[in-house]
């Protein structure tokens, strides 16, 4: 339906409607376009009819789908061995949804005791008011777990694939395991991760979300979340997002499938600087403990891996500790910022009892093993060099 110039319409009837609605390219884009379109239109109201009743594929508006987010998708789910995967604006859209879509009143949820802040507290301040209860369990302890989930039988089983702040590493085939005794979904995030690394629906996981902020659009400029999972529960979060509203806007879509492209480049490199930058911590005497999956063994979750990368996140224990003490150590920096997100080109580092973890009490804190002089760093694809030489004087400095 194409509309071509006019001379009996008016002027100003010309410059809403000229140039629009082209009619169909016989043309492919080498790269996707940003449909910033909020609406769809076709031929006729049959087809549009068609399309809102789910009857044949198509767009009607953004807030239901659009062609630039279902291309991210699309990628998301290639990249996990997914059937289909949902875009959202953030991180925090994505684990609401996800975990909204398996649960109702009187549920229950076993959650990993070592989570992201935020996912912390939306179980306890968010889901609890809905009438969903969490128990909360070590879940590096697979027997404590399995006592739990075979007292509770929870509807959802949430933890991530390396825990936030500490990196702990878990095991996904056998938490899936525990979860399939007993029907639980498991739900994990493996935004910590990216899908290079490690990929939970492969080992059995039912659902996998992102922060598409972190590693997946990687520089810092969008944030967004994602879910993967399979077509049933996917048909069953588009209708949900469709309510919640908590969509990916088509230029965030754009800009986390462009940050895609290199993904693979970026995170080999990353992974490669944090072990080498973690190998260097280790030697530092104002430096009490240094976490990387990378320095220890593993187990059984080490075959979870789909190479000899274990990511570019790490944390450490500054020597003596305190939050003063911290404080300094993030004014010292001059090439590492000091920014409470991860997965950039950039090294970020982050205190957690500040920013990432706040909302919790320090008994909480370091129930946990988060202690006052903790500190956790994203290693950027800087030269490594670099990184260790911004942290060794920051470390002199500090004395």
């Amino acid at each position: 339906m194409a509309l071509v110039f006019n001379s009996e319409r008016g002027f100003g009837t010309t410059a809403v409607h000229a140039g629009e609605r082209p009619p169909t390219p016989d043309f492919v884009p080498t790269t996707t376009p940003i449909y910033l379109s909020t609406s769809f239109s076709y031929e006729d109201a049959a087809t549009s009819e068609a399309v809102f009743g789910n009857e044949r594929p198509g767009y009607v508006y953004t807030r239901y789908g659009n062609p630039t987010t279902r291309a991210l998708e699309t990628a998301i789910a290639a990249l996990e061995g997914a059937e289909d995967a949902i875009a959202f604006s953030s991180g925090m859209a994505a684990i609401h949804n996800a975990i909204l879509n398996e649960v109702k009143v009187g549920s229950h949820i076993v959650a990993a005791r070592e989570l992201y802040g935020a996912s912390t507290a939306s179980l306890i301040n968010l889901f609890a008011t809905i009438g969903v209860e969490t128990t909360f369990v070590d879940i590096f302890d697979l027997a404590a777990v399995r006592a739990v989930v075979e007292e509770i039988r929870p509807r959802v089983l949430f933890f991530e694939t390396i825990s936030n702040p500490l990196v702990r590493v878990s095991d996904i085939v056998g938490l899936v395991e525990i979860a399939r005794s007993v029907r639980a979904t498991v739900i994990v995030d493996n935004s910590f991760a990216s899908p290079l690394l490690v990929n939970p629906i492969r080992l059995g996981a039912q659902v996998v979300v992102h922060s598409t902020t972190k590693y997946l659009s990687g520089h810092g400029d969008v944030t967004g979340g994602a879910i993967a999972t399979d077509l049933e529960r996917s048909f069953e979060l588009r209708e949900l997002a469709k309510l919640t509203g908590g969509i990916a806007g088509p230029f965030e879509a754009w800009l986390t499938l462009r940050g895609i492209k290199t993904l693979p480049l970026r995170v080999t490199k990353q992974s490669e600087n944090a072990a080498a930058v973690a190998r260097w911590l280790t030697t530092q005497l104002a430096i009490a403990r240094v976490y990387y999956p990378g320095l220890t063994d593993l187990g059984p979750a080490e075959a979870q891996f789909n190479s000899e990368l274990r990511g570019g996140m790490l944390a450490f224990d500054l020597t003596g500790g305190g939050a003063t003490r911290a404080h300094r150590f993030l004014d010292l920096l001059t090439l590492c910022v000091p920014a409470t997100t991860l997965g950039d080109v950039y090294s970020l580092v982050l205190y957690p009892p500040m920013s990432s973890h706040r909302g919790m009490e320090p008994h909480e804190l370091a129930a946990i093993g988060i202690g006052d002089g903790l500190l956790r760093l994203s290693v950027g694809i800087e030269d490594v060099e670099d990184i260790i030489a911004d942290l060794g004087q920051a470390l002199r400095a500090l004395g």
